[in-house]
């Protein structure tokens, strides 16, 4: 061989190791990323950013900080918890949920009751 083919080689080797050596690294921050979001409290928050999209999504104007109601759900989430694991504990399930349905219910006739007085 001659010297430059020898020197085309040892940098082409010294290339490959550079290549190898970022590809292990965005390895491991790929790991630790995925690490990283697979934790409860990550998994929890992502949810709860989602279910916030969908439902402004769909409510428009009442889930908007200057909307009809000025709801701030993601400031009633952790007492929305709170809530949640009282009633599981307490085996009240049934009962809330027939509460919630009677809320749901109320809720839909009082925007039915208001977009009535406002096309009149």
């Amino acid at each position: 061989m001659s010297i430059e083919s020898e020197r085309a080689a040892a940098a082409n080797k010294q290339r490959l190791i550079k290549e190898g050596q970022l590809y292990r690294l965005s390895l491991a921050n790929s790991k630790a990323q995925v690490g990283e979001a697979l934790q409860p409290d990550a998994l929890l928050h992502g949810a709860v950013d989602h279910a916030a999209a969908l439902a402004r999504a769909r409510l428009g104007m009442l889930m908007q900080p200057g909307g009809l109601s000025g709801i701030h759900f993601k400031k009633l989430i952790p007492y929305l918890l709170t809530a949640g694991s009282f009633v599981v504990r307490k085996r009240l399930v049934k009962p809330a949920l027939g509460v919630a349905a009677l809320a749901a219910l109320g809720t839909a006739w009082l925007l039915r009751h208001q977009r009535r007085q406002q096309d009149e």
